[in-house]
This record gives C-alpha cells, structure tokens and sequence, in this order.
C-alpha cells in the first residue's frame, strides 16, 4: 500500500477503506498481519528489514490478505537511524512494504519538524487516536488519521493508532510548543487514563459505524508499572469493541496475553520485544473469527556432527519458514548504509580493557534504575569536557535513558560512542542550587524498586543515596512533569566533590552549583526535569553527545581506558573513578535506610519487618551502625523511650518522679511522660530501674496500660481465658496485662504454650509487638 497524498487524506479522513493487495489465487482467506515494535534501528542481525519484506511476499502466495505494520520506535537507536534522523529506516520500510504504523515516543527524538518529515517520507499511513493539535490551550483536530480500514473480502479490518502519553517527557516538552512556548501540539492520557480511553473509544466507535467486523489497536503503551494509567491493559480494560492490541514501548515479549475489556470480552495482547529479535504474526481465520499469534523467531542448527553452525532457520507454528531468507532489494539498501556508516564512524579513537555495560549477567537493563559503569563513564565525560575547559564544573548528570549501548570492549571508534549515545543532544552547563540538584535527583529515583525510568540520573562529582522503604510522593503534572516537592524525599545524604577539600562534602541547598548535562535535560526539560525551568544558562550548545564521549577517550593516556587511570583521577584527588564494575563506582546506594546496614538483620529473619518498621519509624536505632541486636535483651529504659517516640515525644510538664533517673539523660523524658499518664510505675515510690531487663509479663502489663491511654483498651467484662500451661507464674499485677496481649495477637505463647512470664524480652520481640499494635491501632 501506499501513503495517500497528504491533500487527498484531509477529504478522507477517518472515512476511508485500503483495499488490500490480495493474492486472488491464494489458498487461504485468512487475514494475517505481520507486526514489529520497538527495532530502534537495529537492522543489522539475522532478521531486518529484507527478512520481513521476504516473509511478507511469501506469505501473500499462501494468503489473499496481508498486512505489515509497526508499532512504534523505529527510527532511533543506533547510528543507523540517528545519522540521517530516520530517513534511512523509512526508506527500508517503504522498500519492505510497510502497511501501516503508529508513533512511538521516540519518533519524536529529531523534534517535531523531523517526526513530521519522516511521516511525509514515508509510503504508508502513520495513525494516533490521541495526537492533536492544540491552541490557546484548546484542543484542534487530529494532526494523523485515528485509523485505517483495510478491506480483506468480507472483512472490514480496522487498524487504530494510539501513542503514549509519555512522549511529552520522554521525548521533550519543547518540542511541542511553538517559538513563543505556547503548546501547539497534543497527546491526550488523563491523570486516570481517561482522555485516553476516550479516544480510542471514540475512534473504535467510528469504525464500527464505518463497517468495521475486525478492530485491531496498533499502540505504542508498554506494560511497565512506571507507564500507568497509560499500559494497554489498564487501557483495553476501560474499552470495549477491540479484538487485539498490537503493542510496544515496553519492550515486552508478550506472545499472546488474553486481556478482559470493559464488558468482560476477551481481546488479545501482544508484543515482540525488541530490536528485531523477532517478528509477530496474527492471523484472524476467516470463518471463527478466533484470533491466533506467534513470532517467528531465529534458531540456530547444529550440524550432523554436533557442531553449532552459523546457519539459521525461522521458527514459527504459523509460519513454516524454512532458511532464512531475504528480499534482495531491500538488502542492497540495508546493507549500503550499513557500510557507509560504519566506515565513516568507523574510525579508532581508543581501547576500552574494561566492559562498560548496561546489562547484569541475566540480561536485565539496570542504567535506567541503578548506577552502572557505562552512566559514571557518560557523566564523567560531560564532567570532563567543561572542566578542561576551565569551567568551574561541580556536577555532572546523565539521564539513563540517554545511554544506550550494551557491552563495549576492545577498540572504540566515533560509531561506538554514536552507540552509546544516540540522540544528537548538545552540552551545556548552567546555574542551579543545590536544591534544584536535590529535586532532580528524586525526580529520577521515583521509580527505583517499581521498574525502569529514562529520568533516572547517573552522576559525576556527586554522590546520593535512595531509600527504597520510602515510596516516592514526588508531585506530578498530568504530563507527568515534575510539580513540586515530596512529601519525604527519599533521595538522601547527598555529596558533592570539592577541589578544595579533596573529598565529597554535604550538598548546600541553598547555594549555587554549576550543573553539566545535555540540552535535553537542562533546557528542554526531558524526563519532566521542570525544576530546571527558568535556570541560569551558563553555556550552551557546546558539543554533541557522542563526541562528549569522544572528546573524553582521547583524553587517556594513549587512548586506553582502564578501570581507575581516568584523567579526572588524576586530576581531583579523592574523585570517585572506578570502571571495573558494572555496577560503577559506588556513587549511588539504594538502600532500605537502616535496614540493609545492619549485618545481623536478614530479609529470611522472622523479624526482618518488625524490625524495618521500628527503625523506618524512628521507634528504635541499632546499636551500632551496623548492628541492630535482635537477640539482646531489652531494658526498662528502652521501652518507655520507644512507647514515647511513637508519641512524637510530647514535651513533659513536671519533674521526675524517680531518684534513679537522671535529668538529662537519654530516657528521662520518657520516663516522666510514661509515669504521669500512667502507663509505667517503680518498683517502690523512688526506684525505676531503667537499666534493668524487662520481662515478658511487664511488657505485657505496659502494653495493656499503653492501650488505655490510647483509648483503645477493651472495657467492660472482656477478660478471656488464657491456658498457657505456666498460668501459675504469672503475677497478678500482670495478669490483664497477658489477657489483653493475647487476645489482641500481641503476644502468644512460646516453649510448648508457656507464656514464660519472668524469660528476658529481646530488642527483635518488642519491634514484633509494637509493629502489631501501631499498624493495626
């Protein structure tokens, strides 16, 4: 099929019918759609562009109805796509016969010009349900068609684009707005998902009307927890009318997923993945209507002799693909520009005798959610370049999303850094506090435990710690930019390098720093980094992205990196450099705060929560900053000191009662608050005895008194029968005390149903009690 002059389609929009190229001696009715998401222009593996335009030809001898679409993120990646901004990828994909394809957030990387420009290249219909023009903050007219018709015999198949929300940010705002700042484009969400919905719903609706008997969404949504309200299934659960959702973003392998919409009907979810790993194919039969997916993929073939050869075959129980084949045309293309860019990139600049990776051994992708080696290397590089310039650089920032490459050894050309860095973002530096550095830091940490984000920052010149215990209350725009402080940051003991000192010092909130990034971040506000709005611009548009990286190889000795001989070690003393590790260097620790420290405190320990909440909740702290001692035994002290801690510590008003407790002393208030509300009582009128070991029938009594000043007590004739087999022991001062504990799951009986009235508490028993009684009271 080809793309209708853009004249043509404004008297046809959302009205017209594609006949399909049918194959009128083929065998089968069936309708087939052969479907990509997420190639990122890596085109150069076993399966590209002359694989999928082979397939496509093939299949159409077997099949009256063909269709070939994309579902987003296919004009950036690799140098292949960046070089020329995607004009290439849309000349193979036109040389392949693409139907149809939808926009990924990506497809806005060269700006709004570029993502139009490529649409105008391009042979095939672009849709989205969602992308509009705006005005004066109004909504206009969709700027694509919300969908295609293709007419395949008896059906009526409608194809409806949909683009995530999450292109504002993961692209840039600015990209959408005109010269004066004013919003000229639109991708519609809703905080809810809603707007969303509705579009999609809205253009279902219309195909219906239209004629449509097959309605298939092709959308760029992804499955990641980060992505809500917007993933395809929170969308198809809000819709009804869909018979299956073609989708992308998240680089999800997602064979054939069944998904409930609205009604309770069933709509089939796929995804391939990513960067050409393999092709998926549907086919809707022609006379059920039943709705099948699979993916031909690659396999390799051992030979005769056990020997694995470097042949492959396509795998697929829908397709029965044999060797790998090709379209001859659309491999001369490929493999033309393949040449010319790697001969012009191709040029060796230095040599890497580490790894730097994205990737841990299981192949997850950590830089968009921990430090790695690759994002100390890329902010070390921005660091680099305006400190060799004699800027007075004092941090450094990269965005993971902007880092793109996975292992890279051995020689290192321009092409490895245009691998690393694919986007054509510029340096600059500019003038922020350290506040604004505070809020850029959470706003990148906000998933981290949740999934992967694009925002989050690897640094140089700065160290930071993420408490993971805290959830991020970050406050958000609809467009998912940053809109205000948290509630509790849980971004925490931050540092910055200081030439003067020799070491990472406590970040001033209130002074001024000079912050290196890209354009993207700093000035275009990517990511939703809007606490960079209106900053000082120090210097701008210094050098693009890949000859940052460039810029900072040929700065080592001989061009060779090494795990620790950066030139910035060299020249700061005490700068934190070590590319050794995956992992980076130790600049930041994600961290459960004063959980993880403690070495005798296990995730598989009974108390591991009981202990996470005392210490999250500032009830207890460890005795060290390493050891918490669960096992040792709690004093009198201690616990009056913990019950006035989950009190917010009110400030006492009269004098201590007792003789042995010092004014002054770390539990003397405590003391005072406990006794005048009576919840603790001496031994006699003048004698406490912090230091002495508390008892289980104490704690039990304390506990009973505590409930009552609380107000949440059991009164009237609630007294239970208990039948620990050492009820004789305890004492009667205590004996409502155990009732009351036992009937409320505070505390059970231990050692064959003794309650063990007189045994020494432990430090981990009393997180245990008051982890029950705080949560549920």
């Amino acid at each position: 099929m080809r793309k209708i002059v853009s004249m043509l389609l404004m008297f046809f929009i959302l009205t017209s019918v594609v006949p399909v190229s049918a194959n009128t001696e083929g065998i089968c009715e069936d309708i087939v759609i052969l479907y990509t998401n997420d190639i990122h222009t890596y085109i150069d593996g076993d399966i590209s562009y002359d694989t999928i335009a082979a397939i496509k030809e093939e299949l159409q001898k077997q099949y009256k109805y063909v269709i070939l679409a994309d579902a987003g993120d296919h004009i950036q990646g690799t140098a292949y796509g960046s070089m020329d901004k995607g004009e290439s990828i849309i000349k193979l994909m036109n040389e392949a016969k693409y139907d149809i394809a939808t926009l990924g957030n990506h497809e806005f990387d060269y700006n709004m010009s570029g993502c139009m420009n490529v649409i105008d290249l391009a042979e095939f219909p672009y849709v989205s349900a969602n992308f509009y023009h705006e005005k004066d903050g109004v909504r206009g007219e969709n700027v694509l068609d919300s969908y295609v018709m293709f007419d395949c015999g008896d059906e009526k198949l409608a194809v409806i684009g949909i683009t995530t929300p999450e292109t504002y940010t993961k692209s840039s705002p600015a990209y959408f707005q005109d010269e004066n700042g004013n919003f000229a484009y639109g991708i519609s969400g809703g905080v809810d998902g809603a707007l969303l919905q509705q579009d999609v719903q809205n253009a279902i609706d219309e195909a219906m009307a239209q004629g449509a008997t097959q309605i298939v969404a092709l959308g760029h949504l992804g499955l990641d927890a980060s992505s809500e309200p917007w993933t395809s299934k929170t969308t198809i659960a809000g819709l009804c009318g869909l018979d299956a959702f073609i989708d992308g973003h998240s680089h999800s392998v997602v064979e054939m997923e069944t998904v409930k919409d609205k009604n309770g009907n069933d709509v089939i979810l796929t995804q391939t993945g990513e960067y050409f790993n393999r092709i998926g194919m549907m086919v809707i039969d022609s006379e059920t209507d039943e709705i099948k997916t699979d993916f031909i993929e690659c396999e390799e073939i051992v030979a005769e002799d056990g020997e694995t050869v470097e042949e492959y075959k396509l795998v697929s129980e829908l397709y029965n693909g044999k060797e790998l084949i090709y379209d001859s045309e659309t491999k001369e293309i490929k493999d033309e520009w393949i040449l010319q860019i790697d001969e012009s990139l191709g040029q060796k600049i230095g040599s890497a005798a580490v790894t730097f990776d994205n990737y841990d051994k299981d192949g997850n992708r950590l830089v968009r959610e921990q430090e790695t080696n690759s994002g100390d290397f890329a902010a070390d590089a921005l660091y680099y370049l305006f400190d060799d310039m004699g800027m007075d650089v004092d941090v450094a920032i990269m965005n993971g999303g902007g880092i793109r490459n996975a292992g890279i050894t051995g020689d290192l050309t321009y092409k490895t850094c245009k691998d690393m860095h694919t986007f054509g973002n510029v340096a600059c530096l500019q003038k922020v506090t350290g506040h604004q550095i505070l809020d850029a830091l959470e706003w990148g940490a906000r998933n981290v435990g949740i999934g992967e984000n694009g925002g989050f920052l690897q640094v140089s010149g700065l160290t930071y710690k993420i408490d993971t215990s805290i959830d991020s209350t970050v406050k958000e725009t609809e467009l998912e930019a940053w809109a205000g402080n948290p509630e509790k940051y849980r971004v925490y003991d931050v540092k910055i390098y200081n030439d003067a000192t020799e070491s990472y010092e406590d970040i001033e909130l209130e002074s001024e720093y000079l912050l290196a990034g890209y354009n993207y971040t700093l000035r275009d506000l990517g990511d939703g980094f809007a606490m960079f709005d209106n900053s000082v611009n120090v210097l701008d548009y210094v050098m693009e992205d890949y000859m940052v990286l460039a810029n900072y190889i040929q700065a080592f000795e001989d061009g060779i990196i090494d795990a620790t001989n950066s030139p910035l070690a060299k020249t700061h003393t005490g700068f934190l450099v070590d590319y050794g590790d995956v992992h980076g260097s130790g600049r930041i620790e994600i961290t459960e705060r004063g959980i993880s420290s403690f070495e005798d405190v296990k995730t598989s320990d009974w108390f591991y929560e009981d202990v996470k909440y005392a210490v999250l909740n500032s009830l207890m702290n460890g005795t060290t900053k390493t050891i918490f001692a669960p096992n040792d035994k709690l004093t009198r002290a201690m616990l009056v000191t913990i019950l006035y801690r989950a009190e917010g510590e009110p400030a006492p008003n009269r004098s201590i009662p007792f003789a042995d407790v010092e004014m002054g002393s770390w539990y003397a208030n405590a003391v005072i608050w406990a006794h005048q509300n009576n919840i603790v009582s001496g031994y006699d009128e003048n004698i406490f005895a912090p230091d002495d070991n508390i008892t289980r029938e104490q704690i039990a009594a304390i506990m009973h008194r505590y409930a009552t000043y609380k107000g949440v007590a059991p009164t009237g004739a609630w007294a239970i029968r208990i039948d620990y087999g050492d009820i004789a022991d305890i004492a009667d001062y205590a004996m409502d005390g155990v009732m009351y504990c036992t009937k409320d799951g505070l505390m059970q009986g231990k050692d064959e149903n003794k309650f063990c009235p007189k045994d020494n508490a432990t430090r981990a028993e009393i997180t245990a009690i008051l982890h029950r009684f705080l949560e549920e009271k």
